[in-house]
């Protein structure tokens, strides 16, 4: 129904936005993690959103970004988790460490987000491995490079995981190796890549 919004941020809160469009409020749901990303009320800003629509309800999702938005849809998608499980996965990952945690079969990484249990993530997984591929995730990870604050971790966690697939090493063992990786938020791309290389060996 609706593409985007650009207009006044008038309210926030810890789950909530209020945006107004040509003297509309229009109240729409984020993930928390978005809140950072505005200044204060008063600024201009532009909402991509998704209209849910329930027998008993109608809510307004929104996201800065088109991909945001995108992996949001993708997860209503998965058996089990609806607009309150996507936001919740939405706002303790990123699209981008979404894709790598699912090509990745990370389970662990995604059960850390609320309401999501180890059955859910693994289910999230199987039903969307096969609609993700290493080359896209890396693609949108390169250009979200601008657009986004990136952790140095996060960064040096592809670098490392492009390393290993260069020497051979397939997508799936290069991400499993580096997602199994304890402290790897500290560490630079050489360490990751020596720390995943002894993980394989003894496999």
């Amino acid at each position: 129904m609706y593409s985007y919004m650009k207009g006044e941020l008038v309210e926030i809160s810890d789950e909530t936005i209020v945006l107004e469009v040509n003297d509309i409020g229009y109240n729409i749901h984020i993930p928390a993690s978005m809140i950072d990303n505005f200044s204060g009320t008063g600024q201009t800003v532009k909402i991509y959103t998704y209209f849910h629509v329930k027998e008993d309800s109608m809510k307004l999702y929104g996201f800065l970004t088109r991909d945001d938005l995108n992996i949001f849809k993708l997860l209503l998608g998965v058996s089990g988790i609806g607009p309150k499980g996507a936001l919740a996965i939405l706002t303790v990952m990123t699209p981008d460490d979404l894709r790598f945690a699912v090509l990745g079969e990370d389970a662990k990484t995604i059960a850390k987000a609320p309401g999501i249990g180890n059955k859910t993530a693994q289910r999230l997984i199987l039903e969307l491995k096969d609609k993700l591929d290493l080359a896209e995730a890396f693609e949108a990870k390169t250009l979200h490079v601008s657009d986004n604050i990136e952790t140095s971790a996060s960064s040096a966690k592809g670098e490392a995981v492009q390393a290993l697939t260069a020497l051979g090493y397939s997508s799936t063992e290069a991400l499993k190796a580096v997602n199994g990786i304890d402290g790897i938020e500290n560490m630079a791309v050489e360490e990751i890549l020596k720390a995943a290389l002894r993980q394989m060996a003894l496999v």
